[in-house]
């Protein structure tokens, strides 16, 4: 079956009897077209079903209007949050996002910017999959003049921008809440430490050991890709240790969750046996029991300055080239699930 043809300008001068020109003036409202005729243009594309050419026009201007946005996944109340705090600010300012994940996959994550790309997105944002290695991938929009720019997490270039919180001073925060609640043995469920996030919470939670005298062991830090089957696998292998520890602090709360549930079933009693503590400060926290202590990541503040950011630069209002790295502030977020003693 044959595709109906596409109704164009040229149809509709056709069917009045005046020029494509007439036509393209009177669809824009340009003044110098009487309004009868632009009345009776409007009233024959309408009747014809004629829609504007985006596409074209696009082509024409340069600019398409839409920012690209590659997040790793999509099912997580942070990146949520920074989604709709991005899409409020390009609403906004008249742009639309193309949203796209990469499943914590490089791969996905190559052919999801190569498909930005050859979209003539004006811009992209970009929070890396877990394996990701390099940008080369990225290249090609700067060599376009297609700004970039990173958020959570992020790649150390001066070539780029990123949106961040200060994830050595949370994970600090955390640790040290951890041992002011008599806690010496403390797990940490870390992510992996290729990605900025994870390194810098990693290296908070052994800072604030080292500074509260309570020796570093390599063997209470448990890495994992932060899902739910790795938090049931988590609470296994906390569960066969010689000595069980007394406090846990996660780098996310989804992972979390899931070992609480598994250590509970096994008559861990937490905070009493063993403290928890996570971080994004997901919905789930306040659902769970005990409520769970984590730090509050503000996901909508950082899709909001990270759309504010790249259309300002789009707008000629400010070069984002210009800073390299945003920080955001961040808190722990105290909950029973901590709560050995009152601090």
């Amino acid at each position: 079956m044959s595709q109906p043809k596409e109704i164009t300008i040229y149809d509709i001068a056709r069917e009045l009897n005046i020029s494509a020109t007439t036509v393209s003036r009177g669809l824009k409202g340009h003044p110098t077209i009487n309004k009868n005729t632009r009345k009776k243009i409007a009233e024959k594309a309408k009747e014809l079903g004629y829609t504007p050419n985006t596409f074209a026009g696009s082509l024409r201007s340069k600019r398409t209007n839409t920012i690209g946005v590659i997040v790793p996944r999509l099912n997580s109340y942070f990146m949520s949050s920074a989604l709709a705090g991005m899409e409020h600010v390009a609403n906004k300012n008249g742009y639309n996002l193309i949203i796209s994940q990469s499943l914590e996959d490089s791969k996905k994550e190559i052919e999801n910017a190569h498909t930005m790309f050859n979209r003539r997105v004006d811009g992209l944002i970009v929070s890396l999959a877990f394996n990701t290695e390099n940008i080369a991938h990225l290249l090609p929009f700067s060599t376009r003049n297609i700004p970039v720019m990173f958020f959570d997490r992020v790649y150390n270039s001066e070539q780029f921008t990123g949106v961040v919180i200060d994830n050595f001073a949370a994970g600090y925060d955390v640790t040290r809440h951890l041992i002011k609640q008599g806690c010496k043995r403390i797990v940490h469920l870390a992510g992996n430490t290729l990605r900025n996030v994870y390194h810098d919470r990693l290296e908070g939670y052994s800072q604030a050991l080292k500074d509260h005298g309570v020796p570093f062991d390599p063997h209470l830090v448990i890495t994992s890709n932060l899902s739910e089957e790795a938090g049931v696998e988590t609470a296994q292998q906390i569960l066969q240790m010689p000595q069980l520890p007394d406090g846990i602090f996660s780098a996310n709360d989804n992972c979390l969750v899931y070992c609480m549930l598994e250590l509970k079933k096994a008559g861990i009693r937490i905070p009493e046996d063993i403290a928890v503590a996570g971080f994004n400060n997901d919905r789930v926290c306040q659902i769970i029991e005990p409520n769970l202590t984590s730090i509050d990541y503000p996901g909508y503040a950082i899709g909001e300055t990270t759309a504010t950011h790249l259309i300002n630069h789009l707008l000629g209002h400010t070069n984002i080239h210009n800073t390299n790295t945003i920080v955001l502030r961040t808190e722990l977020v105290v909950r029973a699930s901590s709560l050995k003693r009152k601090e």
